[in-house]
Protein backbone atom coordinates (compact mmCIF):
# COMPACT_ATOMS: atom_id res chain seq x y z
CA UNK A 1 0.00 0.00 0.00
CA UNK A 2 2.73 2.48 0.83
CA UNK A 3 4.54 1.98 -2.52
CA UNK A 4 0.68 2.65 -4.06
CA UNK A 5 0.29 5.82 -2.01
CA UNK A 6 4.12 6.95 -3.45
CA UNK A 7 3.36 6.06 -6.74
CA UNK A 8 0.21 8.60 -6.77
CA UNK A 9 1.95 11.33 -5.07
CA UNK A 10 4.99 11.09 -7.52
CA UNK A 11 2.02 11.91 -10.22
CA UNK A 12 0.54 14.44 -8.48
CA UNK A 13 3.67 16.05 -8.51
CA UNK A 14 4.72 15.45 -11.34
CA UNK A 15 1.07 16.66 -12.82
CA UNK A 16 1.61 19.99 -10.54
CA UNK A 17 5.03 20.57 -12.19
CA UNK A 18 4.24 20.54 -15.72
CA UNK A 19 1.01 22.51 -14.78
CA UNK A 20 3.14 25.29 -12.56
CA UNK A 21 6.01 25.08 -15.29
CA UNK A 22 3.78 26.43 -18.15
CA UNK A 23 1.72 28.71 -16.41
CA UNK A 24 5.16 30.46 -15.41
CA UNK A 25 6.19 30.57 -18.51
CA UNK A 26 3.37 32.41 -19.59
CA UNK A 27 3.53 34.76 -16.61
CA UNK A 28 6.52 35.69 -16.97
CA UNK A 29 6.69 36.24 -20.57
CA UNK A 30 3.17 39.00 -19.79
CA UNK A 31 5.33 40.55 -16.91
CA UNK A 32 8.03 40.95 -19.62
CA UNK A 33 6.23 41.91 -22.13
CA UNK A 34 4.03 44.78 -19.90
CA UNK A 35 7.18 45.84 -18.44
CA UNK A 36 10.49 45.19 -20.99
CA UNK A 37 8.81 45.15 -24.15
CA UNK A 38 5.56 47.36 -24.08
CA UNK A 39 3.11 45.06 -25.47
CA UNK A 40 5.04 44.31 -28.43
CA UNK A 41 5.15 40.57 -28.11
CA UNK A 42 1.45 40.02 -28.58
CA UNK A 43 2.70 41.14 -32.59
CA UNK A 44 3.64 37.21 -32.08
CA UNK A 45 0.14 36.04 -31.89
CA UNK A 46 -2.13 34.61 -34.98
CA UNK A 47 -2.63 37.27 -37.87
CA UNK A 48 -5.03 35.17 -40.20
CA UNK A 49 -4.05 34.53 -43.34
CA UNK A 50 -0.71 36.03 -43.51
CA UNK A 51 2.43 34.60 -43.46
CA UNK A 52 4.23 35.73 -40.72
CA UNK A 53 0.48 35.47 -38.75
CA UNK A 54 1.19 31.55 -39.23
CA UNK A 55 4.20 31.93 -36.35
CA UNK A 56 1.27 32.96 -34.06
CA UNK A 57 0.11 28.96 -33.87
CA UNK A 58 3.51 28.43 -32.24
CA UNK A 59 3.35 31.94 -29.80
CA UNK A 60 -0.12 32.71 -29.17
CA UNK A 61 -0.72 30.49 -26.14
CA UNK A 62 1.55 32.00 -24.28
CA UNK A 63 1.24 35.43 -25.33
CA UNK A 64 -2.17 37.02 -23.74
CA UNK A 65 -3.54 40.72 -23.89
CA UNK A 66 -2.62 42.16 -20.21
CA UNK A 67 -2.93 40.76 -16.60
CA UNK A 68 -6.51 40.47 -16.35
CA UNK A 69 -7.08 37.98 -19.92
CA UNK A 70 -3.93 35.82 -18.37
CA UNK A 71 -5.61 35.90 -14.93
CA UNK A 72 -9.27 34.35 -16.72
CA UNK A 73 -7.19 31.75 -18.24
CA UNK A 74 -4.86 30.34 -15.55
CA UNK A 75 -7.59 28.80 -13.42
CA UNK A 76 -8.97 27.04 -16.05
CA UNK A 77 -5.88 26.00 -17.32
CA UNK A 78 -5.24 24.50 -14.27
CA UNK A 79 -7.87 22.20 -13.42
CA UNK A 80 -9.01 21.43 -16.89
CA UNK A 81 -5.29 20.49 -17.85
CA UNK A 82 -5.14 18.29 -14.40
CA UNK A 83 -8.78 16.86 -15.41
CA UNK A 84 -7.07 15.60 -18.76
CA UNK A 85 -3.58 14.37 -17.04
CA UNK A 86 -5.72 12.09 -14.79
CA UNK A 87 -5.84 8.96 -17.44
CA UNK A 88 -2.30 9.47 -18.64
CA UNK A 89 -0.43 12.26 -18.44
CA UNK A 90 0.95 11.68 -21.79
CA UNK A 91 -2.73 12.59 -22.92
CA UNK A 92 -2.42 16.09 -21.70
CA UNK A 93 0.59 16.66 -23.88
CA UNK A 94 -0.90 15.07 -26.77
CA UNK A 95 -4.44 17.04 -26.43
CA UNK A 96 -2.63 20.38 -25.81
CA UNK A 97 -0.75 20.35 -29.11
CA UNK A 98 -3.82 19.01 -31.07
CA UNK A 99 -5.85 21.88 -29.84
CA UNK A 100 -3.36 24.43 -30.27
CA UNK A 101 -2.56 23.45 -33.43
CA UNK A 102 -6.23 23.20 -34.75
CA UNK A 103 -7.38 26.46 -32.60
CA UNK A 104 -4.42 27.96 -34.44
CA UNK A 105 -5.03 26.92 -37.89
CA UNK A 106 -8.50 27.66 -37.92
CA UNK A 107 -8.50 30.83 -36.24
CA UNK A 108 -5.49 31.97 -38.80
CA UNK A 109 -7.67 30.60 -41.99
CA UNK A 110 -11.15 32.14 -40.49
CA UNK A 111 -10.05 34.99 -38.48
CA UNK A 112 -10.81 38.69 -39.06
CA UNK A 113 -8.31 40.41 -41.39
CA UNK A 114 -6.06 42.52 -39.69
CA UNK A 115 -6.43 40.78 -37.05
CA UNK A 116 -3.72 39.51 -33.76
CA UNK A 117 -4.99 36.42 -31.93
CA UNK A 118 -3.20 35.42 -28.82
CA UNK A 119 -3.99 33.88 -25.57
CA UNK A 120 -4.40 29.73 -24.07
CA UNK A 121 -7.85 29.88 -24.41
CA UNK A 122 -8.35 27.39 -27.38
CA UNK A 123 -5.97 25.40 -25.47
CA UNK A 124 -8.46 25.86 -22.74
CA UNK A 125 -11.18 25.11 -24.73
CA UNK A 126 -9.67 22.28 -26.43
CA UNK A 127 -9.81 20.52 -22.82
CA UNK A 128 -12.98 20.93 -22.23
CA UNK A 129 -13.96 19.47 -26.01
CA UNK A 130 -11.65 16.64 -24.93
CA UNK A 131 -12.87 16.16 -21.70
CA UNK A 132 -16.87 16.37 -22.59
CA UNK A 133 -16.16 14.47 -25.86
CA UNK A 134 -13.94 11.73 -24.21
CA UNK A 135 -17.01 10.85 -21.60
CA UNK A 136 -19.20 10.66 -25.18
CA UNK A 137 -16.51 8.45 -27.09
CA UNK A 138 -15.07 6.31 -24.25
CA UNK A 139 -18.49 5.58 -22.73
CA UNK A 140 -16.58 4.60 -19.37
CA UNK A 141 -17.94 5.15 -15.77
CA UNK A 142 -15.19 7.29 -15.45
CA UNK A 143 -14.73 9.43 -18.62
CA UNK A 144 -18.95 10.01 -17.91
CA UNK A 145 -18.30 11.19 -14.46
CA UNK A 146 -15.61 13.65 -15.66
CA UNK A 147 -17.28 15.12 -18.64
CA UNK A 148 -20.14 15.39 -16.07
CA UNK A 149 -18.26 17.28 -13.42
CA UNK A 150 -16.58 19.26 -16.04
CA UNK A 151 -19.75 20.25 -17.62
CA UNK A 152 -21.03 21.58 -14.27
CA UNK A 153 -18.11 23.59 -13.58
CA UNK A 154 -17.31 24.83 -17.30
CA UNK A 155 -20.18 24.30 -19.11
CA UNK A 156 -20.77 27.72 -19.15
CA UNK A 157 -17.76 28.97 -20.95
CA UNK A 158 -19.49 27.43 -24.04
CA UNK A 159 -20.95 30.29 -25.07
CA UNK A 160 -17.40 31.88 -25.77
CA UNK A 161 -17.28 29.41 -29.27
CA UNK A 162 -19.79 32.29 -30.64
CA UNK A 163 -18.69 35.47 -31.85
CA UNK A 164 -20.80 37.53 -28.76
CA UNK A 165 -18.37 39.88 -27.92
CA UNK A 166 -15.87 42.29 -29.93
CA UNK A 167 -12.44 41.37 -29.33
CA UNK A 168 -12.96 37.92 -27.96
CA UNK A 169 -11.51 35.52 -30.59
CA UNK A 170 -14.35 33.02 -30.83
CA UNK A 171 -12.41 31.61 -34.04
CA UNK A 172 -9.72 30.05 -31.68
CA UNK A 173 -12.42 28.97 -28.82
CA UNK A 174 -13.91 27.28 -31.44
CA UNK A 175 -11.75 25.60 -33.31
CA UNK A 176 -10.18 24.90 -30.13
CA UNK A 177 -13.18 22.64 -28.88
CA UNK A 178 -13.36 21.25 -31.73
CA UNK A 179 -9.04 20.08 -31.82
CA UNK A 180 -10.28 18.87 -27.97
CA UNK A 181 -13.23 16.57 -29.74
CA UNK A 182 -10.41 15.41 -32.53
CA UNK A 183 -8.04 14.18 -29.52
CA UNK A 184 -10.97 12.47 -27.46
CA UNK A 185 -11.67 10.28 -30.33
CA UNK A 186 -7.56 9.85 -30.92
CA UNK A 187 -7.34 9.37 -27.31
CA UNK A 188 -10.22 7.66 -26.49
CA UNK A 189 -10.76 3.98 -25.32
CA UNK A 190 -13.93 2.33 -25.65
CA UNK A 191 -15.14 -0.33 -24.03
CA UNK A 192 -14.67 -3.74 -25.80
CA UNK A 193 -17.96 -5.78 -25.67
CA UNK A 194 -17.47 -9.12 -24.75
Amino acid sequence: MRNNDSSIRGELKSHAQILLTLVAIAWALEIADIVVFRRALDAYGIRPRTWVGLRGILFAPFLHGGLPHLISNTVPFLVLGWFVMLRETSDFFIVSVVAALISGIGTWLIGAPFSVHIGASGVVFGYLGYLLGRGYFERSFTAIFLSVITGFLYGGILWGVLPTRVGISWEGHLFGFLGGIVAAKLLSQPKSSS
